[in-house]
């Protein structure tokens, strides 16, 4: 019998995940799950995937663990010092565009999509994707890692211009929720990110909390499931 920390429990770090930020009236809103798995072993469920950059400007991060935080970890490094000599908190443009020069400058070795967003007083609230190989692309609203693939044409159909704080949360949190009903490296929590003109406000949502979706839908009387 194989000895318990085997290769599966040896296998990296990795936040095969779900992560989005969406652009509204007034600032922007990112979102992600919490699970961080190492093979199939779910070694974190409920590891925070937001990073603060600076005070105004944050990253969702995904793919692995190590080289994501590497990442932010530097970009938040070149910010301060960035900072310091203009004497007034970086824009966002400049923020998402020293992680995709991290990103580009080292595709060969890191395996990683973030979305970096954020509220300046030149753009306001901009959200910028950058996914794995270092492109960067500012959107109205970007989505990463493995669940996000559930999710494209339901952002497309559901996300409008001009929405307010509230509708653009709920989007979020209903996204993150239907992505983790349907991916299985995606789960635990949600936690949410808000960056506007007067700050940051971080929301916490338990498990217990998310819309439930189709066979997740607890047993109630009179929906028992048809037979042949």
């Amino acid at each position: 019998m194989a000895e318990f920390g085997c290769e599966w429990n040896d296998a990296p770090h990795s936040m095969g995940t779900t992560i989005m930020a969406v652009q509204y009236d007034g600032g922007v809103i990112l979102g992600a799950d919490s699970r961080t798995t190492t093979g199939v072993y779910v070694a974190n469920r409920a590891s925070d995937k937001i990073t603060e950059l600076t005070e105004n400007v944050y990253i969702c991060r995904s793919g692995s663990a190590a080289d994501s935080q590497l990442v932010s970890d530097y970009a938040r490094y070149f910010l301060n010092q960035h900072t310091i000599q203009l004497g007034q908190n970086a824009t966002v443009k400049t923020a998402a565009n020293i992680v995709r020069q991290l990103s580009y400058g080292n595709k060969s070795f890191l395996e990683c999509g973030l979305i970096v967003a954020g509220w300046d007083k030149y753009e306001k609230g901009s959200v910028y994707g950058i996914p794995l190989g270092g492109t960067i692309l500012r959107l109205p609203f970007a989505t990463g890692g493995s669940g996000s693939s559930y999710l494209y044409g339901f952002l497309d159909q559901a996300w409008k211009e001009g929405m307010s704080k509230q509708e653009a949360e709920e989007l979020v949190v209903k996204a993150v929720s239907l992505a983790m009903a349907r991916d299985g490296s995606s789960g635990g929590v949600v936690r949410t990110v808000i960056i506007d003109s007067e700050g940051v406000t971080r929301h916490f949502y338990p498990g217990d909390k998310l819309p439930l979706y189709y066979e997740e839908i607890a047993y109630r009387p009179g929906l028992e499931p048809m037979t042949a």
